[in-house]
């Protein structure tokens, strides 16, 4: 039987991978994900992409989440804002002298993903709600989850529900079309704790998701069945 297991309250997009993203009311889903979502990132010489680790794909740029992108109705590119919020006329001038790297550039996408895992993140409000009872003296936000979708689950929903979900598929509205399938939960990295816009640097966050949930939070999900996702929209479960 298909259950409701909330509405979605946040959609959120990330055009350059490890800056801010944007805040939408609505946004269209195909197989790579939500569109526009990390489709840039900072790239160094050898091919690395800017991120907040070091891994066989990612080299750690420290200053990016300061950072902040826009992708709106733009095709030509997106727009790359400054820590004080101010448009940047020149991505990759304006990247290489922020990071101090002469072989950085804003790259768009090819052969290589710029996912760290798969193509969208469901995080609810009950996991949310835990995470800033366990981290009192933290400064808690959505903002350092980075979700795509963050759905408002009903009262008295217990924090990460989102593990039921796991070999499950999840339907937007109906006429919508946008299929989601749950695969597994993301595994949490510093980059939750750094500081950003508004957000000082928090480690308290991830050592409570570490000791209660092995640092693992949110669903992650393929892309089913293309379609449109808007903020209001319940989820159901099949």
């Amino acid at each position: 039987m298909a259950e409701i297991i909330g509405v979605i309250e946040q959609l959120w997009r990330y055009p350059v991978k490890s800056t801010g993203g944007e805040r939408l009311d609505s946004v269209e889903v195909d197989a790579r994900g939500l569109a526009g979502d990390r489709l840039y990132a900072v790239r160094d010489g050898h091919g690395k992409f800017g991120s907040g680790k070091n891994t066989r794909r990612f080299r750690r740029m420290d200053g990016l989440l300061r950072l902040s992108s826009r992708l709106g109705h733009r095709l030509d590119g997106p727009e790359l804002f400054d820590p004080l919020g101010r448009p940047v006329a020149d991505p990759t001038a304006f990247l290489r002298a922020y990071l101090q790297r002469e072989d950085v550039e804003l790259a768009r996408e090819d052969a290589v993903s710029h996912f760290d895992q798969l193509p969208v993140s469901v995080l609810t409000t009950a996991t949310l709600d835990w995470v800033a009872e366990a981290a009192l003296s933290a400064v808690v936000d959505v903002r350092r989850f980075r979700p795509n979708i963050l759905l408002r689950t009903p009262p008295g929903t217990p924090p990460f529900v989102e593990d039921d979900w796991f070999g499950h598929h999840a339907r937007g509205a109906a006429g919508s079309g946008a299929r989601l399938v749950f695969v597994r939960s993301s595994e949490r990295c510093a980059m939750t704790t750094a500081a950003q816009p508004g957000l000082p640097h928090a480690p308290e966050i991830l050592k409570a998701v570490a000791q209660a949930h092995d640092t693992r939070l949110d669903a992650l999900a393929e892309v089913a069945a293309p379609g449109r996702l808007t903020v209001g929209d319940t989820l159901t479960l099949d």
